[in-house]
C-alpha cells in the first residue's frame, strides 16, 4: 500500500518563493488549472472520518481520487487512490456517483504550477497553488510505501527548512474552503 506524504505552507511573497526553488534546482512548469468537485458519501460522514472523494478535472485529464484518514499529527500523510477517467467521460462518473448516493459538496478551483526538485536522494513533487477563495500556497509532496514513512516526513521537512516554510497548514484545500465565508456549492 503506498501513501502520499505531504506539507502544505501557506506563501506570502511567491517572488522570494520561486527564487529559492529556483536556486534550489527547481524547474517550474507552466501554470494550469484545476477543478475539485469533492462529493459527500451517502452513508458515511467523510468530514468526520477525515476522507475525501473528488473528481479532478485539469487539461485535457481527469481523475477520481480517494483520499483516507491523515495517519500522523503533523503531515497529511495518508492513502491515495487516484484513477485516471478515459478522456470524455467525466460525465459518465458524475452520473454513477449520483445514481449511487453521492453528491456534490463543493468545488476547489486552483491555478497549479508544478516542479520536480531532487533532495536528499528523492524526487519531491512541488506545487504551487494559487486557491481561489483560499490563498497561496505550496505542497510538497512524495509518494512512499509504509516502511518509508519516516524517512520521506523527514525529507519534506529537510526541504520545508531549506525553503524557509514554517508554518505548515494541515487542513485540506476543500476544509479550508468550507470554512471561509460564502463557501458555494459546485454548479452542476
Amino acid at each position: 500500500m503506498t501513501f502520499e506524504v505531504e506539507q502544505k505552507f501557506p506563501i506570502a511573497d511567491r517572488a522570494a518563493l520561486e527564487a529559492r526553488l529556483v536556486s534550489l534546482g527547481a524547474r517550474l512548469g507552466v501554470a494550469h488549472e484545476e477543478r475539485d468537485v469533492y462529493h459527500t458519501h451517502p452513508a458515511r460522514d467523510f468530514g468526520r472520518t477525515d476522507e475525501a472523494l473528488r473528481i479532478r478535472a485539469r487539461e485535457q485529464e481527469s481523475f477520481l481520487t480517494y483520499k483516507g484518514p491523515k495517519i500522523d499529527s503533523t503531515t497529511k500523510t495518508r492513502r491515495e487512490i487516484d484513477l485516471p477517467l478515459p478522456v470524455g467521460d467525466t460525465p459518465r462518473w458524475r452520473e454513477l456517483l449520483l445514481a449511487l448516493g453521492f453528491q456534490p459538496l463543493i468545488e476547489v478551483r486552483k491555478q497549479r504550477q508544478k516542479a520536480t526538485l531532487t533532495w536528499e536522494g528523492s524526487p519531491i513533487e512541488l506545487s504551487l497553488d494559487e486557491v481561489r477563495g483560499v490563498g497561496t500556497f505550496l505542497e510538497l509532496e512524495l509518494i512512499a510505501d509504509e516502511a518509508c514513512l519516516e524517512q520521506a516526513r523527514a525529507r519534506i521537512a529537510s526541504l520545508a527548512q531549506a525553503l524557509q516554510l514554517t508554518q505548515s497548514e494541515r487542513r485540506s484545500y476543500l476544509e479550508l474552503l468550507i470554512c471561509s465565508p460564502g463557501a458555494q456549492s459546485p454548479k452542476r
